[in-house]
């Protein structure tokens, strides 16, 4: 699958020598990000703070899926490494006083086998330890799933690489590209989808999509495809643009990026059916103009077990939708972005009931934005938290993340630090204090 690429996306790429899909790591070092305090267009003061600026080197550069809280003061993330030709790795990143320190815990590497390009959040597993999936990669560069386990006695030093283990390489036929952060069920199996690949599909030669299992046992990992998205499946839908979701009965949900009657992409749930096997229902079709289409990222659900989310285009000004979405099928557009947002990534819950989100060009310099909405009555009401520039990041297309104190993180793919490895920036971890 190629994630789309709006103009503006497909010249700061060009410069940076970035080529994402539709969308030399050096030695390991310790860098102190230096904090940057901008004031953002709000009444209400927030502190919008520059955690880390990568710079291309034992660091890398762009990181294009979000962030997992681990701890306060402790995230974790993935790069990308397009803007530089490496293969990516995965970071921590702490809190070190007045600033926050770097590690990379696991460098992808320049060739071979191994994983490559990671566009998907991380999961801390019952273990403990990291899984993630990177879009290709392995045997058939098909894509992999990952685990990533500390070292077993604590670490004396400041180079002290995780332990990387495959579970399992995409061969095409059981899918390819997978995107979105996985889920675990209460028996320890994961849960994951691949943008392409899979059984038949007549529109894509490459395959629609699947819906994957691993299940452990016997020292690894067996995987099984629970879906072959093809249009016609029940889901009515093809192409996965995002991970699962799962509820406390077990069950999934998950957006496409076509299908429908309109082809402007679904809202799937996932079944576990008493003689085994699921059952797949589209529980929403988009219209595009009315409602949305293209819809991203993972859904998120409240108290009442409504499903949120957002669409990259549609609407009534073609820029994207915030979505509520019924368990009954009852879809009500909660904000219609203007024209050229590109709403992107996963909401987020505070605890007050507000909705935040990215834009990955919404804002006044096109470049992306930080939004709110706060309910009022029966609507909801949109602000921009903060609007990004290139000095401080650029795309951010990761979707954003809360720490237990009410804080907010994120990624931008590009700007910040800029140099002849990433003319338009390597891209940077962010932080906003409400």
């Amino acid at each position: 699958m190629n994630i789309r690429m709006t103009g503006q996306d497909q010249n700061a790429a060009s410069a940076c020598d970035i080529s994402l899909p539709p969308l030399a790591v050096g030695l390991s070092l310790l860098i102190l990000s230096v904090a940057m305090v901008m004031a953002a267009p709000l009444a209400q003061a927030q502190t919008f703070q520059v955690l880390h600026a990568f710079t291309g080197g034992g660091d890398d550069a762009t990181p294009v899926a979000g962030l997992t809280v681990a701890a306060p003061g402790k995230l974790y993330g993935t790069t990308s490494g397009k803007a530089i030709g490496s293969n990516g790795l995965v970071f921590q990143l702490t809190s070190a006083g007045t600033g926050w320190t770097l590690n990379p815990l696991n460098d992808f590497g320049r060739s071979g086998s191994g994983p490559s390009e990671s566009y998907s959040k991380l999961t801390i597993g019952p273990d403990g330890a990291l899984y993630g999936t990177t879009y290709s990669g392995g045997v058939s560069e098909a894509g992999t799933v990952f685990r990533l386990q500390p070292p077993p006695r604590a670490c004396t030093s400041f180079s002290c690489p995780w332990t990387l283990t495959i579970l399992h390489a995409f061969n095409y036929e059981d899918g390819a590209g997978p995107l979105g952060a996985i889920v675990f069920d209460r028996a320890g199996n994961l849960y994951g989808v691949t943008s392409t690949g899979g059984g038949s599909c007549a529109d894509f030669s490459s395959g629609c999509g699947v819906v994957y299992e691993l299940s452990p046992g016997g020292g690894g990992w067996t995987e099984t495809v629970i879906l072959n998205f093809n249009f016609d499946n029940g889901c009515d839908g093809a192409i996965p643009n995002g991970g699962l979701l799962s509820d406390a009965a077990g069950n999934l949900y998950g957006v496409t990026w076509m299908g429908g009657p309109s082809n402007s992409g679904v809202v799937y749930k996932l079944s576990s059916s008493q003689g085994g096997g699921w059952n797949c229902t589209a529980l929403y079709s988009f219209a595009d103009a009315s409602d949305g289409g293209l819809p991203e990222g993972e859904l998120i659900m409240d108290g009442a077990d409504d499903l949120y989310g957002v669409t990259d285009a549609g609407g009534s000004a073609n820029g994207g939708t915030v979505f509520q979405l019924s368990q009954q099928g009852q879809l009500l557009v909660l904000y219609n972005f203007p024209g050229g947002s590109n709403s992107v990534g996963t909401l987020v819950f505070d605890a007050s009931g507000n909705l935040y989100g990215t834009t990955s060009q919404g804002g006044v310099n096109r470049y992306g934005t930080v939004f709110k909405l706060a309910a009022s009555g029966a609507s909801w009401i949109e602000s921009d938290v903060h609007v990004f520039q290139p000095s401080d990041g650029t795309y951010p297309n990761g979707g954003i993340v809360l720490d237990s104190a009410g804080n907010l993180y994120g990624t931008a793919q590009i700007g910040g630090y800029f140099s002849e490895v990433c003319p338009q920036g390597c891209g940077t971890v962010w932080k906003i204090t409400p």
